[in-house]
C-alpha cells in the first residue's frame, strides 16, 4: 500500500494538533534518512505521513549556559564553530555529507545500534528531551528516553520538540571505532565526560553506542571512577566493568564478543589518553 495522505504542517502546534487527530496511524518523518529506504523497500507501508521540515524546530540557539537543539536541526549545523567540541566530533563522524545534510539531530534518537553516533554524545553531556503534545509538554533526561530496541517514552500523541545540551563542566571525549576512518558503521561508540577535582575524578559520565539496544551509560564503571584518580590501575578496573555491563549484539559488521572486547580496549585507550590532558 503507497501513502495516501502527506502532511506537512507549517507550526508545532500543527503538528502536535496532527498527531493528536490520527493518532498512532501518522508517520512522523524529519530528515527522511531513515524512514525513506523502509517505506520505498516496503518494509514500511503507512497510509499518512506527517513530515516535520517545516515546523519550525530547526534551530540551534544558547540559552542560560545551555545550547537548545530543535528537533530537526540537520546534523551538519552541528558542525558549526559555536557547538560544544564533543557534539562537533561526534557529528563529524556520523554518516556522509549528504546524510548529514538531511538527517536531524531528533531524528538521531530514534534510529537503530548500530546507528545514532550523536546520540551517545548527547547522553555524555546530560542532553535533556523537551517533547510536546497537543496542549502541554514535558522534559525528560536522555538517560530515560530509551526503554527497549527502538522503543521510547513517547506517547502516541508526542512529538520530540527540542534537545537541551548543558555546557561540559570538564574533559570530554569521543571515539567511534569502526572498519573504515570514516562513513562506517560503529563497532563501537563511546563519549566520556569527566569532571575533575585535583587529579580524581569527581562526577563521571561514559556512554556508549553498537553495544545494545540503544545508547547506554555504564553506570557500574562511572561509579567506579568517582573519587580515583585516572591511573592505569583505574583505568583498566573501569574498561572492565564497562565491558561486563554493555549488551552486544552480532550483526555482519562484528560479533557480540568482538564488540565487548572493543569496549575494554577503545575505552581503556581513551581514558589513558585523557590522563594526560591539563
Amino acid at each position: 500500500m503507497t501513502v495516501q495522505s502527506y502532511y506537512l504542517p507549517r507550526s508545532l502546534a500543527e503538528a502536535t494538533a496532527l498527531l493528536a487527530e490520527h493518532g498512532p496511524s501518522l508517520l512522523v518523518m524529519a530528515g527522511g534518512t531513515v524512514v525513506m529506504p523502509l517505506i520505498n523497500e516496503g518494509v514500511s507501508t503507512p497510509e499518512k505521513v506527517m513530515g516535520l521540515r517545516r515546523a519550525g524546530l530547526s534551530y540551534l540557539r544558547r540559552e542560560d549556559g545551555a545550547l537548545v537543539i530543535g528537533a530537526t536541526t540537520p546534523l551538519t549545523r552541528l558542525l558549526e564553530p559555536d557547538v560544544f567540541p564533543l557534539l562537533r566530533e561526534a557529528a563529524r563522524h556520523t554518516a556522509t555529507w549528504s546524510i548529514r545534510n538531511m538527517g536531524t539531530v531528533g531524528g538521531n534518537l530514534f534510529v537503530p545500534p548500530p546507528a545514532g553516533d550523536l546520540a551517545v554524545a548527547l547522553l555524555a553531556l546530560d542532553a535533556q528531551v523537551r517533547i510536546v503534545r497537543a496542549g502541554g509538554e514535558r522534559t525528560v533526561p536522555l538517560s530515560g528516553f530509551w526503554t527497549g530496541f527502538m522503543q521510547t517514552v513517547l506517547a502516541a500523541d508526542e512529538l520530540v520538540a527540542e534537545i537541551r545540551v548543558p555546557e561540559p563542566a570538564g574533559r570530554v571525549a569521543f571515539r567511534k571505532f569502526g572498519r573504515k576512518q570514516a562513513n562506517t558503521p560503529a563497532i563501537v561508540t563511546l563519549a566520556v565526560h569527566l569532571r575533575m577535582v585535583g587529579d580524581r575524578v569527581a562526577d563521571a559520565r561514559l556512554a556508549l553506542g553498537a553495544v545494545g539496544p540503544h545508547p547506554l551509560r555504564a553506570r557500574q564503571a562511572e561509579a567506579a571512577l568517582v573519587g580515583r584518580p585516572l591511573d592505569a590501575d583505574t583505568v583498566a578496573a573501569v574498561s572492565e566493568l564497562a565491558a561486563a555491563e554493555c549488551e552486544p549484539f552480532t550483526d555482519a559488521i562484528a560479533s557480540d564478543w568482538y564488540r565487548r572486547r572493543m569496549v575494554k580496549v577503545q575505552l581503556a585507550r581513551l581514558l589513558t589518553a585523557m590522563a594526560t590532558e591539563v
